[in-house]
């Protein structure tokens, strides 16, 4: 009986291990690596947290707010997909790049740029 409880216990820890993985956040991003990304392929047109092609649609963080963008998902997916005159970066940047330049965006627009 003992043997059987341990076999029981020990299916629902690995259960129990199996749904938590399954289920733990994406990657979030490392906001010091995307600094360097930012800064290579981001900076000529969102300098500062600027947008040089449309002022209003900056990368501060009341236009990432009034605009649903202020998230990692939400800027993750602008970067790799691009919109109107931003272009995609998913052919050019890793998936962890973008997600450490998503975390670089947000952790600067929280900061104040």
């Amino acid at each position: 009986m003992k043997r059987f409880f341990s076999v029981v216990a020990v299916m629902i820890v690995a259960i129990a291990l199996t749904i938590t993985s399954a289920v733990r956040p994406a990657f979030a991003g490392d906001a010091a690596a995307g600094k360097a990304v930012f800064g290579a392929n981001c900076a000529a047109c969102h300098i500062g947290g600027g947008n040089v092609v449309n002022g209003q649609k900056t990368l501060k963080k009341e236009a990432l707010e009034q605009f649903d963008m202020a998230s990692i998902e939400k800027i993750t997916y602008q970067v790799q997909n691009g919109k109107n005159a931003m272009p995609a970066f998913a052919s050019k940047l890793s998936a962890e790049q973008i997600e450490n330049v998503a975390a670089y965006v947000l952790a600067q627009a929280e900061a104040g740029w």
